[in-house]
C-alpha cells in the first residue's frame, strides 16, 4: 500500500463559513474509506478539496499535488488521476453509453482510436455492463446507469476513486451491488475508494475504514467498533487519525 492522501490540520470553508475544522486524515491504495455524516455536514466539501473544486486551509497533499499551492493549469492532471461518481449519474443523455465513455477519453488526451476502443470495452465488461454500449442512458435503469458511471470513474486506471453518495437514488437492493463492485474494484486494482454515504448499513455488511463529520470535526475508526445508532446521533467519539 501507498499513501496518495494526507491532510494536517486542515480547514474548509463555504463562504466564508467553517464547515470542517482541523481535519487530519490519510488515505492509502487499496483501502475503502466511508464518509458519513448528517446532510449538511461537509461530506461533499471534503470530497471537493481533493480534486481541487473548494479551496482548503492548511497541509494537504493528493497524489502529491500540493493543494494550498497547486496551479490552475495543473488542476486537470490531477484529475486526470481521481476517478468520480456523482448521485445524480451526470451522463450524457444526446449520446450512447459508448459515446459517453468516448467522449472522456478524447477530453483526457487519448488520441488511439483502437486504444480508445479497447478500453471502453475493458470497462464495460468490469462493472458488467459489456452488452450496453450502443444503449442510450434513458434507456438504462438507475443501478445500471450508476455501474456506466462508475466504468467511466475506471476510465483513466485511477488511484483514487471519490463516490458521492452512489447508492442514494437507488434501491437497497441495486445499492448493495454497487458497494459490492466498489469494493471489488478496491481489491482488484489497489484503488483507494472514499465513498461519502448515509446507508449506515453498508458500514456492517461491507466493512471498512470510517470517518464521521460530526460538529465541524471529523473522527475516524473501523466501521466493526461503530454502533450504527451512535453514528447517527453524532455521538461517535472515536478519536481523530
Amino acid at each position: 500500500m501507498a499513501q496518495i492522501i494526507e491532510y494536517r490540520n486542515v480547514d474548509i470553508y463555504q463562504k466564508e463559513q467553517i464547515v470542517l475544522k482541523g481535519v487530519s486524515l490519510t488515505v492509502q491504495t487499496g483501502q475503502f474509506y466511508y464518509l458519513i455524516g448528517k446532510v449538511g455536514s461537509g461530506k461533499s466539501s471534503l470530497l471537493k478539496t481533493m480534486y481541487a473544486e473548494l479551496p482548503l486551509y492548511g497541509d494537504a497533499t493528493v497524489l502529491d499535488y500540493k493543494l494550498s499551492t497547486i496551479k490552475e493549469k495543473e488542476i486537470p492532471f490531477l484529475r486526470r488521476q481521481i476517478g468520480i461518481i456523482f448521485q445524480d449519474f451526470q451522463l450524457l443523455t444526446d449520446r450512447t453509453v459508448y459515446e459517453n465513455l468516448l467522449f472522456v477519453l478524447k477530453a483526457t488526451g487519448w488520441k488511439d482510436k483502437d486504444a480508445m476502443s479497447k478500453r471502453i470495452d475493458e470497462v464495460l465488461k468490469e462493472v458488467g455492463m459489456g452488452t450496453k454500449g450502443y444503449k442510450m442512458p434513458h434507456e438504462l435503469s438507475g443501478g445500471e446507469q450508476q455501474r456506466i458511471v462508475i466504468a467511466r470513474a475506471l476510465l483513466n486506471k485511477p488511484k483514487l476513486i471519490l463516490a458521492d453518495e452512489p447508492t442514494g437514488n437507488l434501491d437497497p437492493e441495486t445499492g448493495k451491488g454497487l458497494v459490492d463492485l466498489l469494493h471489488n474494484i478496491c481489491k482488484s486494482e489497489d484503488t483507494a475508494i472514499i465513498m461519502a454515504t448515509h446507508n449506515l448499513t453498508l458500514l456492517e455488511t461491507h466493512p471498512g475504514n470510517v470517518w464521521d463529520i460530526c460538529n465541524h470535526q471529523l473522527t475516524s475508526s473501523q466501521s466493526d467498533f461503530i454502533s450504527v445508532n451512535s453514528t447517527a446521533n453524532c455521538s461517535n467519539t472515536a478519536a481523530a487519525e
